[in-house]
């Protein structure tokens, strides 16, 4: 793999060297709402330049880990399988050479092409999910490939009590009440995460790691295809991505970024910032 032209501040190892790699899934062809999340990743690599390399939240510097950005993909936008198939690919290249694929997005679907690597490798992962959205629904107007499907899609793989679901909000009746019988759900905050996250890192058992930035309330982030008031806050988030951080991560992906609905470039800056403290968590 070739260093991307513009790379995500202090992103810069190569390859070889990197222990967390960088990939960048820009499709949005599913969205149900407002789309724009595929222009997500590029605009989260320009505006990253405005953040320092250093977090004060972790006393933690960029700089001082190998992190290898590797650009955009080509995805297909009249197929989503066919995206799905190639980010498949690059996470399973990523982790065949030993390293943590950290994926960008794009809306929510392109989760499942890099969680269907990871449960290759992984079959007995589990799923820590971060979302306004439920996104269990079975089918959404006749597609199963769909950004409001990929949760369930990822239960399709793993069955029950391994997808760990927090700050859920919205969704039809019936994925609530699917999630009561085949998921962990936390709606609306992130109460019982401590817990989780407790006895997931004494097991040693692997964790994917899934945000979905509409998590966050539209005050803190309206730069999304599907807002949802009532979400959480931004120093909320960090704390809880320190949190997942203590687990064994195998696999992350940041994700729903939609810049041009947000002129301000509030949410761009939210996202960038969102990424580098998860980086930095990861990085041990």
């Amino acid at each position: 793999m070739t260093p991307n032209i513009e790379t995500f501040i202090g992103c810069d190892s190569s390859f070889e060297e990197a222990k967390i790699v960088l990939f960048g899934a820009p499709f949005d062809s599913t969205t149900s709402f407002r789309p724009g999340a595929r222009f997500g990743p590029s605009a989260m690599r320009h505006e990253s330049f405005g953040l320092e390399t250093y977090s004060p939240y972790q006393d933690k510097d960029l700089t001082d880990y190998r992190i290898f950005d590797s650009g955009d993909l080509e995805l297909c936008f009249g197929s989503a399988e066919l995206a799905l198939l190639d980010i498949e690919t690059r996470a399973e290249d990523i982790l065949a050479a030993g390293k943590l694929p950290l994926l960008l997005g794009g809306e929510h679907l392109v989760t499942l092409g890099s969680f269907r690597a990871i449960h290759k490798r992984y079959p007995d992962v589990h799923v820590i999910h971060f979302d306004a959205h439920a996104d269990l629904r079975d089918d959404y107007l006749g597609a199963k490939l769909s950004h409001a499907c990929v949760l369930r899609r990822c239960h399709d793989l793993v069955g029950d009590g391994r997808i760990h679901q927090f700050c859920i909000r919205s969704g039809e009746r019936e994925e609530f009440r699917f999630a009561k019988v085949h998921t962990d759900l936390h709606p609306f905050n992130f109460e019982g995460l401590e817990e989780l996250t407790r006895w997931l890192a004494l097991s040693g058992t692997p964790v994917y790691f899934t945000i979905d930035l509409d998590c966050l309330d539209p005050s803190a982030f309206p730069g999304t295809g599907t807002p949802e008031a009532g979400g959480v806050t931004f120093p909320q988030l960090l704390e809880a991505i320190q949190m997942v951080a203590k687990t064994n991560v195998v696999g992350a992906d940041v994700n729903e970024l939609a810049p041009m609905l947000d002129q301000s470039g509030v949410s761009t800056a939210a996202a960038c910032k969102v990424l580098r403290e998860l980086l930095l968590a990861l990085s041990k």
